[in-house]
């Protein structure tokens, strides 16, 4: 049973914020803190927030084991019911690693049905995060290695600091990636850039990772939260129903031939037409003030 914790952080002080750890019972600490941030402060009357998902498991380097999987698909399933986020921030509060990938520990005491059933559950989780609704972002420091890329490549956008490491290196494990690697990662960069990576289980900095198509930004170290609350407050400005139908419009078109895709635009568009958000941001200009737009 899911259990919820309280507590208050003090790192961005200049955001209000609500902030919950998921547990998998009472007693364990979580390796996931989930906290809502105001994206905008200042204004009361806007209800907009930003999720953050922080993995939290410093002994493990952010190792994925059964815990933080059901903290993540638990946290995951609660977004899509929240009308007030506008996006999801994905990041690490362990120094120095993003996420170190599989648990190989915990992985070594399963027999080989276990093992199946774990990654089974690996890539629906991350199949679950690639398909929520709105915009997804992760913020990168440190490694992002095996199932912690896989995991930021199922963000839609990923920013990375100057320290961050990238790499898929299952294949010096004699085994391949099983959580959205090998789909994802061609997909986003090309197979033969991606094979290459996988072949070799070669690991690639930031910069290597901006030039490949990786990561959107590269940034100085430590700055990758910021620049991805920088992306996720100018998103939180736009209509949500609006920024919810390009994503889909995208995500199902790029799956499509191009006459199929123009046929998803024009089904995502025809959903924004009844809305009062678009009403409201016709009046807004009118009136030549910020819309506050409310995903109605």
């Amino acid at each position: 049973m899911l259990a919820f914790s309280s507590s208050l952080r003090l790192t961005l002080p200049t955001r209000s914020l609500i902030s919950r750890a998921f547990s998998g019972s009472a007693s364990s600490s979580p390796d996931l803190v989930f906290e809502k941030l105001s994206a905008f402060p200042s204004e009361p009357e806007n209800p907009a927030q930003i999720a953050v998902l922080r993995m939290s498991r410093p002994s493990a380097r952010n190792a994925l084991g059964r815990q933080m999987l059901g903290e993540l698909a638990d946290a995951i399933s609660s977004i899509p019911a929240d009308p007030s986020l506008r996006a999801v921030i994905l990041t690490s509060e362990v120094e120095r690693v993003f996420c170190a990938g599989a648990d190989l520990k915990e992985r070594r005491t399963m027999s080989q049905l276990e093992a199946s059933t774990f990654v089974s559950s690996l890539r629906n989780t991350f199949t679950a995060l690639s398909n929520l609704p709105l915009p997804t972002i992760a913020a990168v420091e440190g490694a992002a290695l095996g199932g912690g890329l896989e995991i930021a490549l199922s963000c839609d956008m990923r920013v990375a600091g100057a320290d961050a490491l990238f790499g898929l290196p299952e294949t010096s494990l004699a085994i391949i990636p099983g959580a959205g690697g090998t789909q994802r990662l061609p997909r986003l960069i090309g197979s033969a850039r991606a094979k290459e990576l996988m072949f070799t289980a070669r690991r690639i900095g930031a910069s290597d990772a901006a030039q490949y198509g990786i990561v959107n930004h590269a940034v100085e170290a430590g700055g990758a939260f910021d620049k991805a609350l920088e992306i996720a407050t100018e998103i939180s400005k736009n209509g949500p129903i609006g920024v919810r139908c390009a994503k889909t419009a995208v995500d199902v078109g790029m799956q499509t031939d191009l006459t199929s895709g123009m046929e998803v635009e024009r089904a995502c568009y025809a959903q924004t037409i009844p809305t009062k958000d678009r009403m409201e941001g016709l009046e807004a200009f009118r009136e030549k003030r910020k819309p506050v737009y409310r995903g109605e």
